[in-house]
């Protein structure tokens, strides 16, 4: 088998390295010394070079002006990202751009990809529901009006193509990313039927209130609490599966994003205890340092090997013994245990330096922590993936 990327995935990592080579992780203030957000808004000059360099475009279709590549090559980027800690929407705006391309109202995709593509429209996600502990869709609830105020049965929406028709949502989702300065935020919903949807709306529109929130890395989020919010059939995603592929690219992608910052993290250990010595040795030399950066390495091996089985199912659609949420299960049981191993033992070989806010290894730290509970702590995975299990006895 060959599990070599192809040309395309392996230049859009290069073009990656080179748009994320001049951001440093110290270039905002640190989470540790500020009491609120470390920036009112994302890093826009870094958000710029990304659509210069044709990244944000990366997995639209050519007819939206992007280059048609896969989740794969998507992963790869956010790789890239995270070593850095870039401070950008990229795992959200191209999630939800490629869900309204391959579930939404095809007018509504060729009026707002492209300029997704330049980096003109910032799009954003309410993936983690009231709490964070409950399934996002449940959190808001959608019914279906006519524009008069008179309730419909619920059913798709083609089902009323004769009626004058909106969604009108209701509820909240916490932690959104940036959603005080996205252009669109998507809301995953629950029907009458129990149908999980996607509605598109703007941060300013009738009936949407948004509570200033901070993340644990810093980052600016926020509660968006929704009340009697009125969504056209054309904003509303309903395609079968469209929620539960756009969660399977969030989670997916965040496994990516902890793999990166994973990686950069061992390489900061390495550099560190090869010249910190003790008796006259690097630290590195000890047995006790090496065993514990072996474990590490390890640990981000399985990270990247069952990330890249993830994204692989994703973008391919191959069948499996168990549905793609397995693998994607497995993948973010592996890097949330695996990122949270790699700083503890980081802060741990560096001694009371890894402590040093003068010194980036706080930051990464921090933005660990807000990765391994994104989407899903590996504790609700385990419980996902043994659902399956039962579901699907393995012979």
């Amino acid at each position: 088998m060959d599990f070599t990327f192809t040309e395309e995935q392996q230049a859009a990592t290069e073009a990656a390295r080179a748009v994320f080579s001049g951001t440093a992780p110290d270039r905002v203030p640190s989470p540790a010394l500020t009491p609120g957000a470390v920036a009112e808004d994302i890093d826009r000059p870094l958000w710029a070079e990304l659509a210069a360099g044709d990244l944000l475009g990366l997995t639209l279709e050519p007819r939206h002006g992007g280059a048609g590549l896969d989740p794969i090559a998507l992963c790869l980027v956010l790789r890239e990202s995270a070593r850095v800690l870039a401070r950008v929407p990229l795992l959200e705006t191209c999630a939800v751009a490629m869900t309204l391309q391959r579930y939404g109202d095809p007018g509504l995709a060729a009026e707002l990809l492209p300029p997704v593509g330049r980096g003109e429209l910032v799009l954003t996600v309410g993936a983690n529901g009231r709490s964070g502990h409950d399934p996002a869709e449940l959190a808001v609830a959608a019914r279906r009006e006519t524009t008069a105020g008179d309730h419909l049965p619920d059913g798709k929406s083609g089902d009323a193509d004769d009626v004058d028709s909106v969604w009108v949502l209701d509820g909240v989702q916490s932690a959104v990313p940036w959603a005080q300065v996205a252009d669109w935020i998507a809301v995953p919903a629950h029907t009458g039927e129990g149908r999980a949807v996607v509605a598109l709306i703007r941060p300013d529109q009738d009936g949407v209130a948004l509570a200033e929130q901070v993340s644990t890395n810093g980052e600016r989020f926020a509660e968006v609490r929704l009340r009697s919010v009125r969504v056209d059939r054309r904003t509303l995603i309903d395609g079968a599966g469209a929620w539960e592929w756009l969660r399977a690219l969030l989670t997916t992608g965040t496994c990516a994003l902890a793999l990166g910052l994973g990686e950069a993290v061992l390489a900061m250990t390495s550099e560190y205890t090869g010249k910190r010595e003790q008796f006259g040795f690097p630290i590195a030399t000890f047995q006790a340092v090496a065993v514990q950066a072996a474990d590490r390495y390890i640990d981000l091996r399985a990270m990247e090997v069952t990330l890249w089985q993830a994204a692989w199912r994703i973008s391919t659609g191959a069948e499996g013994v168990l549905p793609a949420e397995g693998d994607i299960a497995v993948a973010k049981i592996w890097a949330s245990d695996g990122i949270r191993r790699v700083v503890q033992t980081a802060q741990h070989l560096h001694g009371g330096f890894g402590a040093d806010t003068d010194y980036s290894l706080h930051r990464f730290h921090a933005w660990a922590k807000q990765i391994e509970l994104s989407l899903g702590p590996a504790a609700a995975h385990e419980e996902a993936l043994g659902d399956l299990l039962a579901a699907h006895l393995l012979d």
